[in-house]
């Protein structure tokens, strides 16, 4: 399987301060560009877990006695981790989003450049799929789907159009989905404006903000004390959980005082705000967007 250049390697990598003989975890895992950095990094006493859903990645598994790949989701870290008897590790590193290869496999559904059947599961043995989000959700859920997860100013008028076309015939593929929402897509704007409809339709078919949000919660526990979070985000409704979560180990409102006034918080950041260099984005277009956060266990 082909996959290309991890975003941001070194950066993300340099994040969690690797220790020879530390315990790491690589959540996703993908053509293991990050995972093999870090083994470079480790000694022979040192360990590395990744996590994968994606059948595909299985292909990409380093023969390497220090390495365990892990064909999971990684919404189930802690569970698994204790399968293999890790209750903490010193770093955990997570590149979110789609990788590039399941972008580039027309068959999957994820790209607006191919014609496709509407698929965009991440893992291939999901009942959901992009085909029952568009043919089978209420003109209201569909709604909320564009408007929360595409910020999609047209989400209600969106909706009404795919339900009625789909009364009389089910929409299957990519190019039928675009001939159906047309009038929305301006020649100037249209892959912008498709880009949209399609991260809201994945983000919904791969549960993406509810696994996010459950993975962050388990992080303070499974991370020891002085151990590292490295994260690559690609879009603002991702980076924001991250960026609240290390904040304030909350995704709304205040975390608790203690008896002095003070806010109780897991975390602390690291550095400020990176992203890509130009350089980097010239070799690589999908680093564009790119935003890493790094946190330290207090």
């Amino acid at each position: 399987m082909v996959y290309h250049n991890p975003v941001l390697l070194k950066e993300t990598v340099d994040g969690l301060n690797i220790k020879e003989d530390g315990v790491y975890v690589d959540v996703t895992f993908g053509g293991g560009g990050h995972s093999k950095e870090i083994l470079k990094r480790l000694g022979e006493n040192g360990k590395l877990f990744a996590f994968d859903q994606d059948l595909d990645a299985l292909e990409n598994a380093i023969d390497d006695e220090r390495f365990t790949l892990i064909h999971e989701n990684f919404r189930y870290v802690k569970r698994f981790l204790r399968f293999h008897g890790v209750k903490q590790v010193d770093g955990v590193l997570a590149d979110f989003g789609v990788s590039s290869h399941q972008f580039d496999v027309a068959e999957r559904g994820f790209s607006t450049r191919f014609e496709a059947d509407l698929d965009m599961r991440m893992n291939q043995q999901n009942e959901l799929s992009a085909f029952n989000v568009v043919n089978e959700y209420s003109e209201e859920r569909l709604k909320q789907v564009f408007l929360q997860y595409g910020e999609l100013r047209a989400a209600p008028a969106m909706a009404r159009l795919i339900v009625e076309y789909r009364n009389n015939e089910p929409i299957k593929t990519s190019e039928q989905l675009k001939k159906v929402l047309k009038k929305f897509l301006p020649p100037r704007h249209e892959n912008k404006v498709l880009a949209q409809i399609y991260q809201a339709i994945r983000i919904e078919v791969n549960q993406e903000i509810e696994v996010l949000k459950e993975f962050l919660m388990q992080t303070p526990e499974i991370l020891k004390v002085g151990g590292r979070l490295s994260f690559i985000s690609y879009h603002s409704l991702e980076d924001r959980l991250v960026k609240r979560f290390i904040r304030n180990g909350l995704f709304e409102g205040e975390p608790e005082r203690d008896m002095f006034g003070n806010f109780e918080v897991p975390l602390k950041k690291v550095n400020g705000l990176i992203v890509p260099s130009k350089e980097e984005i010239k070799i690589n277009s999908r680093a564009r967007s790119a935003k890493l956060r790094i946190a330290e266990k207090l």
